[in-house]
């Protein structure tokens, strides 16, 4: 939502600079002098800081609430940070949503100042009692600690709260009432390759390149020919979007032979097109059951009495 920014003003009777914030007035000393400019600077920057809010007009006396606080995390700095360069939402977003759904549902009309460490711990409890993992608990709880140091960053609540809420020590493997996930193993090569007769040759593809060069999902189905470097031995890809992009890396996938005779067929004239197409898919999909129909669709059609009347025409296939 786009604000206005207050202007910097004049209070004639006592020739003052004046800023208006929020219904606030603010004297700023001299009109046009440079201790009074330096202080709106100042004053503007902190606003806009706050993101065109001001806490006195958003929250009770004593603070937000937990609710209140969530809501500002979440429209001030979640859904703005959490965002890739094209605009899409991250995953971490989803993230904070699950984590911060216990919290809200039971202490979501506490004030912020007063959740204590105590409290943070029967959050985590309620996690431990629906069945979440350890691991699973301890990033969650993580992303609450991390939520109150947006607040003390943005001087919603006192930095005793968050100080107070680092106390609290993550879950400990085999001293916790929380489960314990298996180790995730490498899937049998027999099991992925009784699946080549059951997928369409594009995903088959894809499910090959994985195994062979080890790249994420996300990363193989935005395979483009503008963003593979044919030009050595060992074909380089670089993906247009990437997991850790936002820490400003780069991130680099090397094909060697056998992943290059996967790819070679898929390679496209129009540079920017991606490799794997789901329309592709679905239109070939489309004609192998055309061609595997017995009764023509016409036969069909005359069955359900759709034809003679306009209802439907028939145009062969």
């Amino acid at each position: 939502m786009h604000c206005r920014i207050p202007s910097y003003r004049c209070y004639k009777p006592k020739n003052l600079g004046l800023v208006v914030i929020d219904s606030k007035q603010h004297y700023l000393g001299r009109y046009g002098s440079p201790e009074s400019v330096a202080a709106y600077n100042r004053l503007i920057q902190e606003w806009l800081a706050r993101a065109g809010a001001s806490p006195a007009h958003t929250t009770p006396a004593g603070g937000p609430s937990i609710n209140e606080l969530i809501l500002a995390f979440w429209t001030r700095y979640a859904e703005r940070h959490y965002r890739r360069p094209d605009g899409t939402p991250t995953g971490e977003l989803g993230n904070y949503r699950d984590s911060l759904r216990p919290l809200r549902r039971l202490y979501g009309t506490t004030l912020a100042l007063d959740f204590r460490p105590l409290a943070l711990k029967a959050v985590r409890q309620a996690m431990i009692d629906a069945g979440l993992a350890r691991t699973t608990i301890n990033q969650r709880v993580g992303r609450i600690v991390r939520l109150f140091k947006w607040a003390v960053e943005n001087e919603l609540v006192p930095p005793a709260v968050h100080q107070a809420l680092k106390a609290v020590r993550g879950l400990q493997k085999g001293r916790s009432g929380a489960h314990e996930t298996k180790p995730v193993k490498p899937v049998p090569d027999s099991d992925v390759d009784a699946v080549r007769p059951h997928v369409a040759r594009q995903v088959w593809a894809m499910i090959e390149l994985q195994r062979i060069t080890g790249m994420r999902p996300g990363e193989v189905v935005l395979m483009r020919t503008c963003d593979i470097d044919t030009s050595g031995t060992v074909w380089v890809y670089t993906p247009e979007r990437h997991k850790t992009e936002h820490h400003g890396q780069e991130r680099k996938i090397y094909l060697g032979p056998r992943a290059q005779e996967v790819v070679k067929p898929w390679l496209r004239t129009n540079m920017i097109e991606y490799l794997f197409s789901p329309r592709e898919a679905m239109g070939e999909y489309r004609a192998h059951q055309r061609r595997k129909r017995k009764t023509p669709l016409y036969r069909m059609a005359l069955g359900l009495g759709l034809t003679s009347y306009g209802l439907m025409t028939y145009v062969p296939l």
